[in-house]
């Protein structure tokens, strides 16, 4: 181990080195940023289709074709494609009251006990997300789908695919993280690498005043 550094996110840091563990975890980041990405293109499509259908109702009386079934086709990526990605900075809204109370081994035995949980059930929502695309994807029918939209006929096979895609990928994201916070609790590290630490308001006020002085 040569050194740590600090990747920092809202009231989270993710601390980086030199190991495996470490290496892997920002590959991953790379495929969870552009996750991330393309669920914040998705919301930036969404208005523009809205000013698009407000403004051809308004002015020419002709409002998009089939602007419900865009948003519906449109929602599993804005709503799951940034999942793993939050997971990663520690941006997913929890319980504090308790764990926070917690030190040392008996912080990282806790978190611990709650990403295998959650790995638990994103697997069992993966197998069953993947069983409902499965069921509306067909080689066979027209652009591949069992089933469309009522309005414009748009495929839905493409959004039920991006569940259990991205559910794969957070999957992958817990498994990183049950190493980080299992590695921590073996060896006792006060500040493991890979996994969000909780920072208080002076480390945050901190990290943010060093990446404002790292942009000058």
């Amino acid at each position: 181990m040569t050194g740590v550094d600090t990747c920092c996110a809202g009231s989270s840091a993710v601390l980086e080195d030199s190991s495996l563990l470490s290496r892997l975890d920002r590959g991953l980041l790379k495929l969870e940023t552009i996750f991330a990405l393309i669920s914040g293109i998705a919301v930036f499509m969404l208005m523009v289709l809205a000013v698009w259908s407000v403004g051809g109702r308004k002015f020419f009386a002709t409002p998009l074709a089939g602007y419900v079934d865009w948003i519906e086709a449109a929602m599993p990526f804005i709503a799951i494609m940034g999942i793993a990605y939050t997971q990663r900075m520690g941006g997913h809204v929890r319980m504090d009251i308790l764990i926070g109370q917690l030190k040392g081994r008996a912080l990282w035995a806790a978190e611990l006990l709650s990403v295998v949980l959650i790995l638990l059930l994103m697997l069992a929502l993966t197998w069953g997300a993947w069983a409902h695309f499965d069921r509306s994807f067909d080689m066979a029918a027209p652009m591949w789908s069992r089933d469309s939209s009522i309005d414009i006929g748009l495929p839905i096979w493409p959004s039920k695919l991006v569940v259990p895609v991205a559910f794969a990928v957070i999957s992958l994201r817990l498994c990183l993280q049950i190493w980080g916070y299992g590695r921590a609790l073996v060896l006792g590290l006060e500040r493991p690498v890979a996994v969000p630490l909780v920072q208080s308001a002076a480390e945050q006020a901190m990290a943010e005043a060093e990446q404002l002085d790292g942009r000058d």
